[in-house]
Parts: C-alpha cells; structure tokens; sequence
C-alpha cells in the first residue's frame, strides 16, 4: 500500500472507475485542505473524477503509475530544487498532461516549465469555474497560456534563434517531411495531420523525429521557429504559429 497517497481522503473513496469519457485527474499538493477543496469543486462536474491524491513527488509518481490518468494538477512549490521532475513524470506516463499551480508569475520559471513539457500554469488563487475549464481545454490536447507567458515564450526561443540558425547546409526536406511541418507550424496535432496525409500517428511521429533530427531542434516549437527563421515556410504570422505550438 502507497503512503500518503489519500485512496480515502476525509473518508470519501476516490474515484479510481470513473465513468468512460471522464477526465481523470491526481491532486498533487502539499496541503491538505487544498487538496480537499480542490476535489469538491470537481466533484460538481460530471466529466471530471479525482482518482488519486498525493502529498509528494514521490508519491505522484508511485499515483500516475498506478491509476491511468489525463491530467495531473501540481503544486509549483512540489517542483523546488528539482530540475528533473517534469521530465521523469512524463517519461512515466508520456499522455498525462500537466498543469503547475504557482503562487506568483515569474518570466524564467514560466519558460522552463513550458519547455519542460508542462501543459498549463495557472494561479492559485484561480476561481473554480476557471480552473474547470482549464482542465477540459488541457484534457482535449490545448494548451492553458495567457498573452503574457507567450511573450515570454517566444522571446526566449528568439534568444536561441542564433544557435538555431547557425551557418551550415541546411538539409534536405522529402515532400512528405515539409508537408508535416506546415501542418505543425499550423497548430495540427499528430492525429489531425495523419488523417490529412492519410496516414497513422505512428508514422508521422516517425518522420517527426527524423525532422528533429535533421534540423538539430528537439520539439514542435523549435521545429516552428526554425522553420521561421530559415524561410522554410512563409506564415502568416510568428505569434500564431508559436502561440499554437507552445
């Protein structure tokens, strides 16, 4: 049995067989109270099920790897001194999508989380009706950014664009690699640009990596800003191709 792990918190047993289509969420948080006021704002929406809590990283992993889930709601202070923890949460379950409450907006944080593979920041001083709808957009694949983490987004890749862009031949793209970027550069999901191409997801995230790999970027975004910089598309604009990318 998992520490820790609340499976009956305040004596209520969480959900852990929501019904299909549910979107199932770990409470990730330090505090108790928050963790309980948390799930009673969940537990007003038919669509989302709280099947796991936990106090700790450590106990988040143990969670995710056991109950299948959507979406992790994380506590930002969780995160302190530890660079790695995104990246091992995902790598324990690659479909969870994160979202980290954190307690003040700062530039350099937002950006590392972002790149880091975290899907949405949010307050924590949110209104519930808003962190709902956070959830939902998160669960069907968006991403939860405001206008002002954009900004701070695309002006610290700008900051990489040198390196990016360094003098070299640039390599040559197949037909069906340029036709996967520019479904990228326009926001398009794996699943969408393989019903485009007529193909399957597994394929287009093979000819991803090979993109990735060729161009020396190491995800979608950078694809994009590559892409941008080497005119190896002509978008319409910048901001709209990386906000959809972020």
């Amino acid at each position: 049995m998992m520490d820790n792990i609340d499976d009956v918190p305040n004596g209520e047993v969480v959900d852990v067989t929501p019904k299909p289509g549910a979107i199932r969420v770990i409470l990730a948080d330090s505090q108790a109270i928050y963790r309980v006021g948390i799930r009673k704002v969940f537990a007003l929406e038919d669509d989302i099920r709280v099947v796991a809590q936990a106090d700790s990283l450590e106990n988040l992993r143990l969670a995710v790897e056991r109950y299948p889930t959507d979406v992790v709601l994380l506590e930002g202070g969780m995160l302190a001194g530890t660079a790695n923890a995104i990246p091992e949460l995902l790598r324990l379950a690659p479909e969870v999508k994160l979202i980290v409450q954190a307690t003040a907006a700062d530039e350099t944080y937002t950006v590392e989380l972002y790149r880091r593979g975290v899907r949405g920041i949010i307050s924590r001083s949110i209104s519930p009706d808003l962190l709902v709808r956070c959830v939902r957009r998160i669960a069907a694949g968006e991403t939860w950014i405001d206008n002002k983490s954009v900004n701070w987004v695309i002006e610290a890749y700008r900051a990489q664009a040198a390196a990016l862009v360094s003098p070299r031949n640039q390599p040559r793209l197949s037909a069906k690699e340029l036709s996967i970027i520019t479904c990228i550069t326009q926001g398009k999901r794996n699943k969408e640009i393989a019903f485009q191409l007529g193909t399957t997801e597994q394929v287009v995230k093979n000819y991803l990596r090979k993109i990735y790999d060729k161009l020396g970027v190491s995800d979608r975004l950078e694809l994009a800003l590559y892409c941008l910089h080497n005119k190896v598309i002509q978008p319409d604009s910048e901001e709209e191709i990386l906000k959809a990318n972020v």
